[in-house]
């Protein structure tokens, strides 16, 4: 990846409006396999990502799958993108069977130096708005690195948990929530393309789908908590299908780490704030 400039990128602006339908809704909570919300009930947190959705037509996609870059985000040439983490902060429900706003506006684009060469992080805030009052805000890093191995193999010991279940990410599941989410990217679906061209061994486990799990994870074993900020990151990819485990502790009031586990190593942690 070569330096380019792209700080005339940062402050670009979009605004999208969608309706939080309840047959939609409903194919969300069959893929995650949770109950179904009816009209008027809060839509589960990060479900927006199943709502607000990137759309373009077919011919306006990349050899990757993804929408080709250049529109909102910027045009970083010979790399592949992925969603590397980010921070979402909870401040009233969005309600099923209404229709809300999301403005996307890009806040920062960072070089940097990893273990496998060049990174480009850019930063996107996202606001969701219903009748006018903000709803959801949540800051997204989107990473761009140029093709490599894809790195496996966990380094950092697992915590001891307090609650713990086992997520078996089938190709099914995959394709369902590529399809839910509108996700054409094709590392989630496509085997010949992500073992042949990515190198990566097996169909890959989306991250905000792994982020989803972790945070319905503490809601499980949590019922009486309302949670207020969420931030997360991915530490490694996971493959499908092999199972890996949703586990979380509480630090102390207020407070929680939950993450995805395989073999006892981390793959994915985020932080949950909750009151």
């Amino acid at each position: 990846m070569t330096s380019t400039d792209f700080s005339s990128w940062i402050g670009r602006s979009e605004t999208s409006m969608s309706r939080f339908d309840a047959n939609h809704v409903k194919r969300i909570a069959l893929t995650l396999g949770t109950a179904v919300p009816s009209d008027g009930d809060p839509l589960p947190p990060l479900w927006t990502w199943a709502i607000f959705t990137d759309s373009a037509p077919t011919t306006e996609l990349g050899v990757d799958g993804h929408i080709k870059l250049g529109g909102f985000l910027p045009p970083v040439a010979g790399c592949n993108r992925m969603w590397a983490g980010g921070r979402v902060k909870f401040l009233t429900p969005l309600l099923v069977g209404t229709q809300g706003t999301k403005t996307s506006t890009i806040l920062a684009i960072k070089e940097k130096e990893g273990r496998a060469g060049k990174l480009l992080f850019v930063t996107v805030e996202h606001e969701y708005r219903q009748n006018g009052e903000l709803a959801i805000s949540e800051e997204q890093d989107i990473v761009y690195r140029a093709p490599s191995p894809p790195n496996l193999t966990g380094s950092e010991a697992a915590p001891v948990s307090h609650w713990k279940s086992q997520i078996i990410p089938t190709s099914t599941l995959l394709f369902r929530y590529s399809a839910i989410t509108f996700n054409t990217h094709r590392i989630h679906y496509d085997f010949p393309y992500v073992t042949e061209e990515e190198g990566y061994p097996g169909l890959v486990v989306h991250g905000p789908l792994i982020a989803t799990y972790m945070l319905n994870g503490f809601q499980q074993a949590n019922p009486d908590k309302t949670i207020t900020h969420f931030s997360y990151r991915g530490l490694r990819p996971l493959i499908s299908p092999t199972p890996f485990q949703i586990a979380g502790v509480i630090q102390e009031q207020g407070l929680a780490q939950v993450w995805a586990e395989q073999e006892g190593t981390l793959a994915h942690q985020a932080q949950i704030q909750w009151k």
